[in-house]
């Protein structure tokens, strides 16, 4: 089957990049060697041109696949006509003897495994392997170094594969025929480089030891989750989503793992998300911090030390894991996602001013301070007092500029309402870091009741400058008529009183004309680009958030146990659900989409327990004081 349904994509990965296999076991992405390097699989985004490494199994008449409890191996069950077989894919990411204090705290082995087991009755097919380097754009040289390991090349790169049947190669390609009987087994190592690692690499022993030692890995970290509620399954398998999305040489958090998947069909909203957004990762932060992960907030910021020299001076919308962010360029000879091109990589949208990013970072920060009890390690602690300084000072610059706003329009730069309440939301958040010290190393007096007040006139602005009395709501801008979902955010970050009557006629009018049932949209206005956008995920789970702080329990819980049946059967979201067919559009997994599941599910349980938390990424935050609406 071409052009497969989004939700029929597994993720595997192992904290350097990711793979993305359908339920027929085809591996149909894959970038090597890391997140947002060039793919050497991409049938995701053209079946033919693209690439990929199949199963084909004879007689094959059903399905079924899980994730093996806590992991990230992923297991598929296939029934044929005369048999049972399973295959269990992983990239291998063995534990450290020891974790380090900083770095991966795991041993990725750059290779991904796939264990193919007879076990009933007999079972045959092939296995078909074709790369295609270079987003398929360099052609692929093969070799054979024997009957079951062979190499390909293309455009400076390199992958071995080792097998345990023999593989025979013809124009680019490989296939490897089988015949199992119960107990037999087919099995496929694919590596990256040229390194000489000999073929005991593909043999059951080797495979076996290594899937004991991934399976080891990733309980451990499951078992560090320290949410225990009713939601623990999808809180899971959000965290170790999030996880897979991190890169562990860097510390970095990209946004997604695909690029050029479509939000609109037909459209050109077709982006390349396999990058390093400062709000997506402080988002990713809070949430790693509200499950007990503190270790992943700690790397980010590892991450933003060795990115970012001038410790927040210069801070970015957006990074590479290593390097500038690529051009954005569009790959045309590349058909796309059921023929919805353009297919894009780079991402233009690394030039835009957005400022809301220095709140988002703020509250990623001293909910990560609050963690470690406001005693983190020297390499935070030394540079913290500059780089609170930088970001404040980002904030009073920015507090009457006009900025490109939460959505990347490709429009004209407005007085975004989200913007200018996340400023709020950044300084308030200062304000708390500074005070935690009361010696006044991080801030003096003087320059936190500058904050203080620099706070309070933000807040009032933006209360009187962004209703719109016409509308009877606020609006998306300053004197805009349009609305925006993000609304439904700042209400969760404090920057709003839930209490105030405009604040609950905004949500009324957002749910009337932006909220489609169970779904919101982001916004419903001509933002430049082709196509009517599918709605936002994230945006429907903010809507159980403001339904919780209006102590609508009953309603948040039933709506939020709603949104987790739109996931795939595997717990998994992209961006992006098409009202009208109900199919996932966008990014895959998108981290934005599983941040709100793990905040909400903790915000739910904290409702449940009495507690009113207004702070969106850190649940487990006192509720702070807040300035007057």
């Amino acid at each position: 089957m071409t052009d497969r349904p989004i939700a029929d994509y597994a993720v595997i990965g192992d904290t350097c990049t990711t793979a993305l296999i359908a339920r027929d076991g085809s591996l149909d992405w894959l970038c090597w060697p890391k997140h947002d390097g060039p793919a050497v699989f991409l049938a995701l985004l053209d079946h033919e041109g693209g690439g990929s490494c199949r199963l084909a199994l004879d007689g094959l008449s059903g399905t079924s696949r899980r994730y093996l409890p806590g992991t990230n191996i992923l297991e598929t069950t296939f029934v044929t006509a005369t048999g049972r077989a399973v295959l269990t894919d992983f990239m291998p990411l063995h534990p450290h003897e020891s974790v380090p204090e900083e770095g991966p705290d795991g041993h990725a082995r750059g290779r991904v495994v796939r264990r193919l087991a007879c076990v009933a009755g007999r079972v045959s097919g092939r296995w078909l392997l074709r790369p295609s380097f270079d987003y398929a754009r360099a052609p692929t040289e093969a070799s054979a170094d024997s009957e079951t390991c062979l190499r390909f090349r293309g455009g400076g790169d390199a992958i071995r594969t080792a097998c345990t049947v023999p593989l025979a190669l013809s124009d680019g390609a490989a296939e490897g025929a089988f015949a199992l009987t119960a107990g037999g087994r087919a099995d496929l190592v694919i590596l990256h480089g040229e390194g000489e690692e000999d073929a005991a690499e593909g043999m059951p022993g080797a495979v076996d030891a290594s899937l004991a030692a991934t399976r080891a890995y990733w309980e451990e970290w499951s078992g560090r989750c320290t949410y225990d509620g009713p939601y623990r399954e999808a809180v899971l398998r959000s965290a170790l989503t999030l996880k897979l999305l991190t890169h562990g040489p860097s510390g970095g958090i990209v946004a997604a793992a695909t690029a050029g998947l479509p939000e609109a069909v037909p459209g050109n909203r077709n982006y390349d998300y396999r990058y390093v957004w400062m709000r997506d990762a402080s988002f990713t932060v809070t949430a790693f911090v509200n499950l007990g992960y503190d270790r992943e907030a700690a790397e980010f910021l590892r991450f933003l030390r060795e990115a970012d020299a001038s410790r927040g001076r210069d801070l970015h919308l957006m990074y590479a894991l290593k390097g500038p962010v690529p051009v954005e360029e569009c790959l045309d000879h590349l058909r796309g996602w059921r023929g919805v091109g353009p297919v894009r990589i780079g991402n233009a949208a690394a030039d835009q001013e957005q400022y809301d990013i220095y709140g988002e970072f703020l509250v990623a920060l001293h909910g990560y301070l609050e963690a470690v009890e406001f005693d983190p390690p020297v390499k935070v602690n030394d540079h913290l007092p500059e780089a609170l300084g930088h970001l404040t000072d980002h904030i009073l610059r920015a507090r009457h500029a006009p900025d490109h706003g939460l959505w990347e329009m490709r429009t004209e730069k407005r007085q975004s309402l989200h913007t200018k309440a996340m400023l709020w939301v950044g300084l308030d958040r200062a304000v708390q870091i500074a005070r935690s010290d009361p010696k006044h190393r991080l801030a003096d007096a003087a320059t936190i009741e500058r904050w203080e007040r620099a706070a309070a006139e933000i807040r009032a602005e933006y209360h009187a400058r962004g209703w719109n009395a016409s509308r009877e709501a606020y609006t998306m801008a300053y004197g805009a008529d349009e609305l925006d979902a993000a609304v439904l955010r700042a209400v969760l970050f404090d920057a709003f009183d839930p209490d105030d009557p405009r604040v609950a006629r905004t949500l009324e009018r957002v749910g009337a004309e932006l909220g489609a049932g169970d779904l919101v949209y982001r916004y419903r206005i001509d933002d430049g680009l082709e196509g009517a956008e599918a709605t936002f995920t994230a945006c429907a789970f903010w809507r159980v958030g403001c339904l919780a702080l209006a102590g609508r329990n009953g309603e948040a819980t039933a709506l939020f146990e709603r949104l987790l049946a739109r996931g795939n059967d595997l717990g998994l979201f992209a961006e992006e659900i098409d009202v009208e067919s109900g199919e996932q559009r966008g990014n895959v997994p998108q981290g934005f989409t599983h941040m709100a599941v793990i905040n909400h599910a903790v915000r739910l349980a904290a409702a449940r327990d009495g507690e009113t938390p207004t702070d969106e990424p850190d649940c487990r935050a006192e509720e702070s004081d807040a300035l007057p609406a």
